[in-house]
């Protein structure tokens, strides 16, 4: 019972702030007509058994005027029959698609917002494949919620409703039990119920597996999935390392979790199904075999036994919807179990940004472009690795950030840019200022290239002009023709193409802090002064900060920030002064 009432706060917790939202009237409006239909079938079913006694009493007195005027009659029935059930079902998928949009939309601002989606990576994807939840988990929730919601609630209306026509037509019966008279009266109903309770008991003591198989089956469908599209991402390293056989061992073995898993729900299934099967034949046959005695004694005729029987199924039916559906709420509650831990997840994850490990303070001071102030940058276990205190980097400086690995170089890095949550400590930044980082290996959305060109801005910032000029000045204007083009492009541009391109992005962005951690590392030496020199030429308010090994990037920065070995930095340097670069 307490996992029960777990289980419909989860549901009612995923679902009610969508009817609490913006489109809440409308999808209020959408609840209700769906509702309402459903309502309206439950009643068409009503007629249709009603109809049932007036056309078998019509042919068992072989009252042909009588017969026709009943098809007439059936006719009407069907005619409402069929415009009920289309609507219904377009309404509801009305009613899906739409709440699918607003909960996906809700969940991608949750996941993607407040660097979560990283956050969660670093917390070691405390929520397996976020792709999944948010993509498949997310529409299965929508339309079994919709399905098994009003399908329950047309459940109850048809078990009152057939309750008592069921109730008035069977009538009583003695029975003698140890010795007693019993008199039962409405002993049809009685005997639907303790059918469907006997049968609920039974399948839900052979399908409980089927929940959790469920919901292994998710999860490892969509690790298998995961690893093909890594394999595909990565292809050429895999190629060039030979890697073919390891990969194929690490998906076999993946997929040997999906073997193993769907075999156990196959068993599963199978022994529900053997049980579903033999009670839905016999729940066919059943109501008649109960009814049937009177209809011989002559004291029921042929239409009052057709509507009894009906009557009686339909009870029958409703007290077995628990039965019937069992597979389906199996699958639903595996499904609301992912999106409540996907919502835990992220909430765990999800920082206030009015509580930032490293928060960015904005000083009304235009004199340094950065400083730092008691920064103790730490690894998720809680071990220090850098401590930076009272630095400060003025407007358009250009600082080399050295030390051997390991010194916390690109972490300190992503402390500044303000996604490293792990230590404390104050990032102070001029009003307005915007920070920038290219990492060595730049994130090229699949795509158009002028998409691509001007990411993480939409493409209407800049005009074909800008984007032209950007890729000339960093040696790409082969590109340029290529701008509308869309493709692979990380699988199309080589790392040092990548790069020179990361380095158009900034030229576009025009960032008033820029963090470069081995941004041109694939380049040759000449190739990355040019680029250095283009970017002092361009963005001379630009304050710089590099990471890099060679000796030859001192010449192409005014002061060096060595870290030790310790994670302790030493004191900044003043540095050769910088030549002109040929662009």
């Amino acid at each position: 019972m307490r996992a029960l009432l777990t289980l419909l706060n989860d549901i009612r917790r995923l679902a009610l702030p969508y009817f609490r939202s913006g489109e809440r009237w409308t999808a209020i409006g959408l609840l209700g007509a769906v509702i309402a239909l459903e309502l309206a079938w439950v009643y068409v079913t009503v007629l249709l058994n009603r109809w049932n006694n007036a056309f078998y009493d019509a042919i068992q007195e072989k009252d042909f005027a009588a017969f026709k005027y009943q098809l007439l009659v059936f006719c009407g029935i069907a005619a409402g029959a069929i415009c009920i059930a289309v609507y219904q079902v377009y309404l509801k998928q009305w009613l899906e698609i739409r709440w699918r949009r607003w909960l996906t939309q809700r969940y991608l601002q949750h996941w993607l917002g407040d660097d979560t989606h990283y956050r969660l990576r670093l917390s070691g994807d405390a929520a397996d494949n976020p792709d999944q939840r948010i993509a498949q988990d997310v529409s299965m929730f929508v339309s079994q919620t919709i399905g098994v919601g009003v399908g329950l609630l047309g459940t109850i209306v048809s078990l009152v409703s057939f309750s008592v026509i069921l109730w008035g037509l069977s009538g009583a019966i003695n029975l003698q039990l140890f010795g007693l008279d019993m008199h039962i009266p409405g002993y049809l109903f009685w005997a639907a119920l303790i059918y469907a309770a006997i049968g609920t008991l039974i399948t839900h003591f052979i399908g409980k597996p089927l929940v959790r198989l469920n919901f292994d089956q998710q999860r490892y469908e969509a690790d298998f999935r995961v690893d093909m599209v890594r394999v595909r991402e990565n292809s050429e390293q895999v190629a060039m390392l030979a890697g073919e056989a390891a990969e194929s061992r690490k998906l076999e073995g993946r997929f040997s979790r999906i073997w193993g898993n769907y075999i156990g729900l196959m068993k599963a299934q199978k022994r529900l199904t053997w049980f579903t099967a033999g009670y839905n034949q016999i729940s066919s046959v059943f109501p008649y075999v109960v009814v049937s005695p009177g209809y011989f004694a002559g004291a029921i005729q042929l239409g009052t036994l057709m509507q009894t029987g009906s009557a009686f199924g339909s009870v029958q039916g409703a007290f077995s919807f628990f039965i019937s559906s069992y597979s389906t709420l199996a699958e639903w509650t595996s499904v609301v179990n992912r999106l409540t831990g996907f919502e835990a997840a992220m909430q765990v994850a999800k920082r206030d940004d009015g509580a930032r490990a490293f928060p960015h303070r904005r000083t009304p001071t235009q004199q340094a472009a950065l400083s730092l102030s008691q920064m103790d940058v730490r690894l998720p276990d809680g071990a220090p690795i850098v401590a930076v205190d009272g630095l400060s980097i003025e407007k358009g400086e250009r600082v080399l950030v050295t030390g051997p690995s390991g010194a916390g170089k690109t972490t300190l890095f992503r402390a500044i840019a303000g996604i490293w949550p792990f230590g404390s400590g104050v990032v102070a930044l001029p009003e307005g200022a915007r920070v920038m980082i290219l990492p060595q290996r730049p994130y090229l959305p699949v795509g158009r290239l002028d998409e691509a060109l001007s990411y993480p801005l939409p493409t209407e910032r800049f005009d074909n002009a800008q984007l032209t000029e950007a890729l000339e000045a960093v040696g790409l204007g082969g590109l340029v023709p290529r701008l509308e083009e869309h493709a692979l492009w990380p699988h199309v541009l080589s790392l040092g193409e990548q790069q020179r391109f990361s380095i158009a992005r900034a030229l576009l962005e025009k960032p008033d802090v820029l963090l470069l951690d081995e941004a041109t590392a694939a380049l040759d030496e000449p190739a990355e002064a040019a680029l250095y020199g283009l970017i002092r030429q361009r963005l001379p308010a630009t304050t710089v900060l590099s990471i890099g090994h060679r000796a030859t990037l001192n010449a192409l920065h005014d002061r060096a920030l060595v870290l030790s070995g310790a994670g302790l930095p030493r004191q900044l340097v003043p540095g050769p002064a910088l030549q002109p670069q040929p662009a």
